[in-house]
């Protein structure tokens, strides 16, 4: 992976700003309209979705869990996508040599995007789950389930 993932872990925070979390995410969802103040007064309306994401961490942050946000077209190694997938990075490597997990080079290192191991982890969850399905059908038809 490059390193330009940001990792915000709340461990990282002062213990008041640590305790004061749960509060700005009460506040943050009460009053729905999101704004920046400048310590002079001035303001600006922050985009739906902006805070939607900030009000996102600030909930998971207060809830002890660390965050990693990093934009959709960064570069996994092998490995990392490995990781990422919960498989063996030769299990990956043969993904990529039968095209059913896009990749790039870099140099004479293949990269993986985030964006297509997400892509490629939601086919495969959605897969298994109507396998799973069908052996669940297939029990109750059978009487193996009540």
């Amino acid at each position: 992976m490059k390193t330009t993932s940001t990792r915000l872990d709340p461990r990282s925070l002062s213990k008041k700003d640590r305790a004061d979390l749960p509060r700005l995410v009460e506040f943050a969802a009460a009053h729905r309209r999101p704004c920046l103040r400048s310590a002079d007064g001035q303001e600006i309306r922050l985009p739906q979705a902006v805070y939607d994401v900030l009000l996102h961490v600030a909930r998971e942050m207060s809830q002890g869990r660390s965050i990693v946000l990093m934009p959709e077209d960064e570069d996994f190694t092998t490995q990392a996508a490995a990781d990422f997938l919960g498989m063996s990075r030769q299990y990956v490597v043969r993904l990529l040599d039968e095209k059913k997990l896009p990749s790039h080079k870099v140099g004479t290192h293949r990269r993986v995007r985030l964006k297509d191991l997400r892509a490629y982890a939601a086919v495969r969850n959605k897969d298994r789950r109507a396998i799973l399905d069908g052996m669940f059908g297939a029990a109750k038809e059978a009487g193996l389930y009540d």
